[in-house]
């Protein structure tokens, strides 16, 4: 699959996560997904080669040729990945986009994942048009978070990694992985993740918090329940595509597509 000359503008976007690697075609002037889905477990041990491996898999399997976006659970600067926290530690330091670029042959950009999710809210979902400070929250086998500013994204915010609670990281105490590891009941799991936007709350004093991954799609379960903060809080617009969607748009600002 490759862009026609007069055709709609698409990218190919790809979402590396700790346990699984999704990507899809996306229109990059609409933000839809103009193929299934597809997905592959991340594999164990999650080196960079292994990666690499599947994220090739990935693009031969839509037969793209052109442009690509990935996002990477870790900090990423200049095309390296200066963090690892739910990868293989062989990341840290690595030029992650290099690697990737050179296993799949063809350009590709590189970002943290849920700045990619962020991105995508913002260009066209529930963050769209909104002033002031807002929060993106994506709960899976840790906690991404992703902040704009005044329309700006802000990169690289790790508030996933807080201590929260006392003698915890928050991303070990209320993420979507702990909820499924430890069978919380969402009565359980709720006071915890009110608990964390609560703290939240008062280090950034944040206009709107948008919350994504996979748990999104459950947001009724637990958006309700969310009692004591000071600001509104709705589910991601792209729910788990936010990811996938905000990867390819960054591709396409970074090569001209867009």
């Amino acid at each position: 699959m490759a862009n026609a000359a007069n055709g709609p503008k698409i990218v190919l976007g790809i979402d590396i996560g700790g346990t699984g690697i999704k990507g899809a075609p996306v229109n990059v002037e609409t933000g839809e997904l103009v193929a299934e889905r597809a997905r592959y477990d991340t594999p164990q041990p999650s080196t960079p080669e292994n990666v690499a491996a599947v994220v090739r898999q990935m693009v031969e399997h839509f037969n793209w040729k052109g442009p690509i976006g990935c996002t990477f659970p870790a900090i990423v600067r200049n095309g390296v990945t200066l963090s690892a926290a739910n990868v293989d530690k062989s990341w840290l330091n690595a030029p992650a986009e290099q690697i990737l670029t050179d296993g799949v042959g063809q350009p590709l950009k590189l970002l943290n994942d849920a700045d990619a999710a962020g991105l995508a809210e913002q260009v066209f979902g529930a963050a769209k048009g909104r002033q002031g400070k807002v929060l993106v929250v994506t709960l899976g086998t840790g906690i991404g978070t992703a902040l704009i500013v005044d329309g700006k994204l802000i990169t690289n915010t790790e508030f996933g990694h807080l201590i929260y609670p006392k003698d915890n990281i928050a991303e070990k105490y209320c993420s979507g992985k702990v909820k499924d590891d430890e069978d919380l009941k969402w009565k359980d799991f709720n006071p915890r993740l009110n608990g964390y936007l609560k703290h939240l709350d008062l280090l950034l004093s944040p206009d709107l918090v948008i919350i994504g991954g996979g748990i999104s799609k459950k947001h009724e379960k637990f958006i309700p329940e969310m009692t004591g903060i000071r600001f509104e809080v709705v589910a991601a617009t792209l729910q788990n595509d936010a990811g996938i969607v905000g990867a390819a748009l960054e591709a396409a600002y970074t090569y001209g597509v867009l």
